[in-house]
């Protein structure tokens, strides 16, 4: 089993995704453990982030993870419900989005995925998300942690917005913010008064294991 795990590790890295698919089908038909599995994800993601920081994965390798991992999910998280893993409490619940505007969810799609494998309850409004819609769900569910996605320039401009709106309706102190994607640097971070920003999926996960006690 753990020569499989390991093969689909390189296999999902590799962007391999008919080999990585039939590893999965093959490991749940012999009855693997399902979160054996995402945490396989979590470690090829890891590698994935670094070859994209060394220069030499690019954007159309991370959409390309982002949809393996999609497919992977698919596949092993309903074998999850009523388990252990599915059944336990969640650590925190993460509020996330891609703000109005900007239609780019693969990076969003990838920190979701990063954030559930690490046990968080993952609340995601989608993509072109309006401020209202922000306040309106941070008011409901009071979330510790709220992301903010962004690809395009203009996100800038739409996270400040969304930030304001929260603080003028007495939300902003109740929860830490992150915002990523694109361009996104300490700069942005202080124009759109952000707790912090990430470069990846797993900046986002450190943020929340900071954030958020287990």
């Amino acid at each position: 089993m753990l020569a499989v795990l390991e093969e689909l590790v390189h296999a999902i890295a590799d962007m391999e995704e008919e080999r990585a698919l039939n590893f999965v089908h093959g490991f749940v038909a012999d009855s693997g453990d399902p979160q054996q599995v995402l945490d396989a994800c979590r470690e090829a993601m890891d590698i994935v982030g670094r070859r994209f920081e060394e220069g030499e994965y690019f954007l159309p390798e991370l959409m390309l993870a982002g949809d393996l991992l999609e497919q992977i999910s698919a596949i092993v998280k309903p074998l999850l419900i009523g388990s252990s893993q599915e059944s336990s409490k969640s650590i925190g619940t993460v509020l996330i989005g891609t703000v109005h505007g900007d239609l780019h969810d693969i990076g969003k799609n990838i920190v979701v995925f990063m954030l559930e494998v690490n046990g968080y309850e993952v609340v995601d409004l989608g993509i072109d998300v309006s401020v209202e819609d922000f306040v309106d769900k941070v008011r409901e569910i009071k979330p510790p942690v709220l992301a903010l996605s962004g690809f395009l320039t203009l996100a800038f401009d739409s996270m400040k917005e969304t930030i304001d709106a929260l603080g003028e309706a007495g939300l902003r102190d109740s929860m830490k913010i992150m915002i990523g994607g694109g361009q996104v640097d300490e700069a942005v971070r202080t124009y759109t008064n952000a707790d912090a920003f990430g470069l990846n999926a797993m900046d986002a996960v450190s943020l929340c294991r900071k954030w958020i006690a287990a």
